[in-house]
């Protein structure tokens, strides 16, 4: 049993945003190992058909079981939208994504039952935010805002331009014209545009970050199925990082963001899985 619960956990996305969680689980989780995955060349993951992110999504789960995870994050809104039912019953791995943790938070945060969502398109048309939510409260109202244009900004590494400050009001002016007064961030990029967004819509509206809940509930996955590290042994590399695309983009991205010195990051093929 030791030798399982000393398996990294496997966390995947688009592209750099699911190190939002990443970052969160080294936070709260720091004895476990990580094995993350961006799928760098095919993002963004928003304006893609069902069947193409469930085809991405086995091949990444795929590609994450040769490197003997014990449990799979999905930190990606889209593909935990789109796929994460389809993948989750395709194989025998503790599978968790990041829709549910936000969206029960979302619920216990409003206080006027308003709740704006903003998100990639294949997220807000889901409406899996909308089915949690309204499972937990029917009286809750969800505002769906697509932000299609937020990924690729992240992704240039703009997070305090002029140009993503107007993008964003253009998105939230909807939102707030609605009185929202919780939003959540149903993104794993956007935790990144967190200070920029928190500047547009002030102290009434809470953000609610997905990223954060998704690691608390890791952790109680981890511990229901007997998986959690014990202790913190000292590794060289605990955390290993892959993409599908050139590397140097995502690794200078990842330093940016991680509590972590990211030295190496490994380009694969993710279509030979």
């Amino acid at each position: 049993m030791k030798e399982i619960k000393d398996a990294p956990i496997g966390v995947f996305d688009s592209g750099v945003g699911g190190l939002t969680v990443a970052r969160e689980i080294m936070r709260n989780l720091p004895q476990e190992k990580i094995v993350y995955f961006g799928d760098t060349a095919r993002v963004p993951y928003g304006s893609k058909s069902k069947e193409t992110i469930i085809r991405y999504s086995r091949q990444i789960v795929r590609f994450l079981k040769t490197q003997e995870v014990k449990a799979i994050v999905v930190a990606c809104n889209t593909a935990s939208a789109l796929a994460l039912e389809t993948i989750s019953e395709e194989t025998d791995v503790p599978m968790i994504g990041v829709v549910e943790p936000g969206a029960k938070v979302a619920v216990e945060t409003t206080r006027n039952k308003k709740i704006g969502l903003i998100g990639t398109r294949g997220t807000v048309k889901s409406g899996l935010y909308q089915k949690v939510i309204q499972k937990e409260d029917p009286e809750i109202q969800v505002i769906g805002q697509p932000c299609p244009l937020f990924v690729p900004l992240v992704e240039e590494g703009w997070l305090k331009d002029e140009i993503t400050l107007e993008v964003a009001r253009r998105y939230l002016d909807p939102l707030l014209s609605q009185d929202i007064d919780t939003l959540i961030l149903g993104c794993t990029h956007y935790p990144l545009l967190r200070s920029l967004l928190k500047s547009l819509v002030g102290d009434k509206v809470t953000l609610v970050n997905p990223a954060y809940e998704t690691a608390l509930a890791l952790g109680r996955l981890l511990e229901d199925k007997g998986l959690l590290r014990e202790g913190k042994e000292e590794e060289e590399f605990p955390y290993r990082f892959f993409v599908s695309d050139e590397e140097e983009h995502f690794q200078k991205f990842a330093n940016s963001i991680l509590p972590y010195d990211v030295k190496t990051t490994k380009q694969i093929q993710i279509e030979e899985y």
